[in-house]
């Protein structure tokens, strides 16, 4: 993807050397509307604190200050343990600036293509904000960590992105690829999309009076819908000449490493289809590919027959 040199968009709060604090339910991996758990911590017993105040006092009489010793080697706060270095791609080993004007011009590339869709419809888009954060920040729906994903909050209008998903995208999920990491900010932008047409309000209301089944079910027709607005950017973006040869197999590939089958298949080594709610890899790759195909609006109705 030719991204080097475009406007990027201003609509971005970097928060990546923030510390956030942690509380409240958020949207699910990758624009979902999962519950993710929090982490628990507890104190310290009166025991386990004598006992190491008894170490403590037994290696500084030996000359061993464990204090700085402690102090050399601990996290750097993000939430992420620091570690050994790897090759690494490159929101980790190049520039995080440079990472940061990536997502900022990806920002900007949907912006266009939606001001001008709503524009041709008699319509006004409101371009959301996206908050770019290390470990754990805050939301108007709640806590946002990296065990949340990337996700879209309709009660801010913004979109949260851990830094870090880019490289566990690639690492673990095997979707490498620059439209790769273009096509996850395009599917949480959908997401807004949706919002600004009504539709995630909608289903919000609708889901208060739904088992969790129904819900599911209903879950996977919204993002399959934000994949299929993912994919009339992509084409938007195709006809702009900036895609390289590879670029569509790269997103294609996403929406394949990410299906809730696969995804399951890799983690637990079998599927449960009454938990999905984001849709099988063949379905994601489906409606992606048919926004892109289609180019329109009118062809991503997820809603009306079978996904």
């Amino acid at each position: 993807m030719e991204w080097q040199g475009r406007r990027q968009s201003q609509n971005v709060e970097d928060r990546q050397n923030e510390r956030g604090g942690l509380g409240g339910g958020t949207f699910g991996r990758s624009g979902g509307f999962g519950l993710p758990k929090g982490r628990r911590g507890g104190g310290m017993s009166i025991g386990t604190i004598v006992l190491l105040v008894v170490l403590y006092l037994v290696f500084k009489a030996m000359g061993i200050d464990l204090m700085q010793v402690l102090d050399s080697g601990t996290s750097d706060g993000s939430g992420y343990e620091q570690s050994e270095q790897h090759t690494l791609p490159r929101s980790q080993s190049g520039s995080s600036n440079e990472m940061t004007a990536f997502v900022k011009t990806v920002l900007a590339e949907t912006e266009d293509t939606w001001q001008g869709i709503f524009q041709s419809q008699g319509r006004a888009y409101n371009d959301p904000t996206l908050v770019l954060f290390r470990g754990q920040t805050r939301s108007a729906c709640g806590a946002a960590s990296a065990a949340s994903g990337p996700f879209y909050c309709p009660e801010d209008q913004k979109v949260y992105l851990d830094t870090a998903f880019f490289d566990e995208l690639s690492n673990r999920f095997g979707a490498s690829g620059d439209f790769a990491e273009a096509y996850v900010v395009a599917h949480e932008v959908g997401h807004h999309v949706q919002n600004q047409l009504g539709i995630l309000p909608k289903f919000n209301e609708a889901r208060q009076h739904m088992g969790q089944a129904e819900a599911n079910r209903m879950s996977i027709r919204v993002e399959l819908q934000a994949d299929c607005f993912a994919g009339i950017w992509g084409k938007f973006t195709q006809q702009k000449g900036i895609l390289d040869a590879g670029d569509l197999e790269e997103a294609l590939n996403a929406a394949q490493q990410i299906g809730d089958d696969t995804l399951q298949k890799r983690t637990q080594g079998y599927v449960v289809p009454d938990s999905f709610n984001h849709g099988t890899s063949a379905q994601r790759v489906k409606w992606f590919k048919q926004g892109f195909d289609s180019g329109q609006l009118s062809a991503c109705d997820t809603f009306s027959g079978p996904v």
